[in-house]
This record gives C-alpha cells, structure tokens and sequence, in this order.
C-alpha cells in the first residue's frame, strides 16, 4: 500500500523550483523536463542497449537490431526511478513505419515520460481533493489503476493533437508500448502490434508465460468494428495472404497493419485511434520478469521460446541481446526471402536473484 501524501514527494521537489506566475501545466511540463534532465545525468534513463538499475530491485535490459528494410524505426526507452519515485519504473518500446516512422516513434519516446508524470501527479492531486485529507489514507490498488488509466488516456490524447502539427506524421505513426511499475503494481498500455509478456512460476515450480497485451490487428472483431463504423476498410490483399490493413474507403493509398497507432493522421478518421488498451497485475514473488518487445520477435518466436531464452540467458544484463539475437536467426530460418524487420526488446527483471539461479522449470 502507498499513501497519497508520499506520491508528491519526488515530483513536488522540483515543482518548488519551478513557480512565478507560469501556469500549472508550464509549470508541470517544466518540472517533468528537469526531471528528465536529472534522471539522464544520473544515467537513471536509458535510450542506447545496455541495462540500468537504480536502488530498487529493478534491473532492465535493452537491445536493439536495425532489419532489412532501411533505417530502424524502432526507439525504446527505461526511466528508473520514474519522476523521482525510487519505487517506480517507466519502460516503453516505439515501432515507427512510414517513411518518416523513425522520427515519429522518436518524438513519441521524448514526448509520452513527462507528459505521463505531469497528468499522473494531476491525477493524483485531483484524488487527494476528494478525500478528507491524505495523512494516513493509503491507496487501494484499484485507485492507483484508476489514477494511471486515466493519466495514461489524457496522456496519449495529448501526444496525438501535438503529432498532427508535424508532417512528417501524415502518412507516418508508431506504435507504443509502455509499462510502469509502482511498488508490486504493474500497469501495462498498449498501443499497436508490439507485445508484453510476463514470466511467472506456477504451483509446480515451472516458469510459464502470462500474455499482457493483445496484438492490436484490424481483424480482430472489437478493431474491424470500431473501424468500419468509420467507414474504414479492412482487407487483406491477394500478395499478403492472412495480414489484414486498414484502408481509406475510396481513395487508393497505403493500408496499416494495425488498428491502434500514434500518427497516420491521412487514415485517422477511419477507425485508426492512439488510445491504448490498458492491463494492470500486482507483482507477486512468483513473476520474476517482463519481456516488451515489437513485432519482429514476435513473427517468429512464441512466448514460451522467449521466456525459456531470457530465462537460461546467464547474466540478467545479457538478456534483451540474447532475446533478440535469437530472433534474428529465428528470422533467417524460418523467413527466407522475407526482409528482416527492426527487432527490440526490454527484459524488466522484478527481483534481486535472476530466475536462472532459482532452478525454475521451462514449461
């Protein structure tokens, strides 16, 4: 259980810093920015492969491989200690297509982080309003989800109004794939095609994965619905046998292979939407990790193969690299003649001891 009052009390330290006569959201942008600044300068943001942990039991690690197709779009980013909270973590996977859907998932990285914390201390405060007062009120599990969902919802509307003043974001977008964790809460917002899955231990002791996301396809019923009451189109074409697109109801042009996305704003009035669904679980002893990956590990591996590879991976720090070099053979074999796509992945690892020294089972 967390209590209200401490909530603020990494965000509220650089608020003090920041006040005059701004207004609270100039205030609360700048806050979330210096925030971000500091956190960078503590190495306690990573936007390169490697790994960071901070004082919690935290430890993330990050890799990434440019495919076949030309520059990789793929971005990602790890915030320990998210807004100064030593309790809390930010991960996030970016999958951009289009022609400019590097410089898109790019902006998305820098924009979803502060503008998450700014709505998420709103969000609180506008919790703490409605209370009594907050010494000795602790939040109940579905309050914090609440909190988050809705900051999580404000958050990506905001982000999608801000995209549609560049160009380069008409016929361009990206998914997005966040997690934070807060003490044992995990909430998980998902956005696209990219996945999250979590590596927990049953009653036998073997590790077995748990999805968390869905893979959000125009051809899934509540997507395909939702899209042709906007007189969308979802089609699958005779070269691509089985991969369904969205397409604009008249006019030729390029179709998505997603449902969800941040961008593509030539298609956005006929089904596509930004707003991400959302899964929430509360960390027990048993999860031992998360894996958020894009599509181009999921193409061609299970959520099994991928538990079993990060968990027999020797060193925790190994792990993402390990996940995603296997992939890329698991591309070499199993699509020949088909391009690579960009692979990334982010192994969130829950507990001090890695799972491969608990002498758990691999269902």
């Amino acid at each position: 259980m967390v209590q209200l009052s401490s909530i603020f009390t990494g965000f509220t330290k650089s608020l003090a810093i920041r006040n005059g006569k701004k207004s609270k959201h100039d205030v609360g942008r700048e806050a979330a920015d210096a925030l971000a600044k500091e956190a960078k300068k503590s190495e306690m943001i990573l936007t390169s492969p490697g790994c960071v942990a901070g004082v919690s039991e935290n430890l993330a690690a990050v890799f990434s491989k440019g495919g076949k197709k030309g520059t990789n779009q793929d971005r990602f980013i790890v915030w320990e200690d998210f807004g100064c909270q030593d309790d809390m973590i930010f991960c996030g996977v970016f999958d951009g297509h289009g022609p400019w859907g590097h410089l898109v998932a790019k902006r998305v990285r820098k924009l979803m982080p502060p503008a998450l914390l700014i709505n998420w201390q709103k969000w609180v405060a506008h919790t703490v309003d409605g209370t009594d007062g907050i010494n000795g009120i602790d939040t109940s599990c579905n309050i914090q989800c609440d909190i988050w969902k809705q900051s999580y919802f404000e958050t990506c509307s905001i982000i999608d109004q801000e995209l549609e003043q560049h160009a380069d974001s008409f016929y361009s977008g990206t998914t997005a794939l966040t997690l934070v964790r807060q003490g044992d809460l995990l909430v998980v917002a998902n956005a696209g095609d990219s996945r999250a899955v979590l590596a927990t231990t049953d009653d036998d002791g073997r590790l077995v994965p748990v999805q968390l996301t869905v893979d959000l396809k125009p051809n899934l019923p509540g997507e395909s619905e939702r899209i042709m009451q906007s007189k969308g189109r979802v089609l699958s074409c005779e070269d691509e046998p089985g991969v369904y697109r969205v397409w604009m109801p008249t006019v030729e042009g390029p179709g998505l292979a997603i449902s969800r996305a941040f961008g593509d704003y030539y298609i956005k009035d006929f089904g596509l939407i930004s707003e991400p669904e959302l899964t929430s679980r509360n960390i027990t002893h048993r999860d031992q990790f998360a894996i958020l990956a894009t599509d181009g590990v999921w193409d061609v591996m299970s959520n099994e193969e991928a538990v079993e590879i990060v968990c027999s991976t020797a060193e925790r720090e190994e792990a993402a690299k390990s996940l995603v070099e296997s992939a890329i053979c698991a591309w070499k074999r199993k699509r020949r003649g088909v391009p690579m796509d960009d692979i990334s992945a982010i192994c969130l690892f829950f507990h001090n001891i890695p799972p491969s020294k608990q002498q758990a089972k691999i269902v």
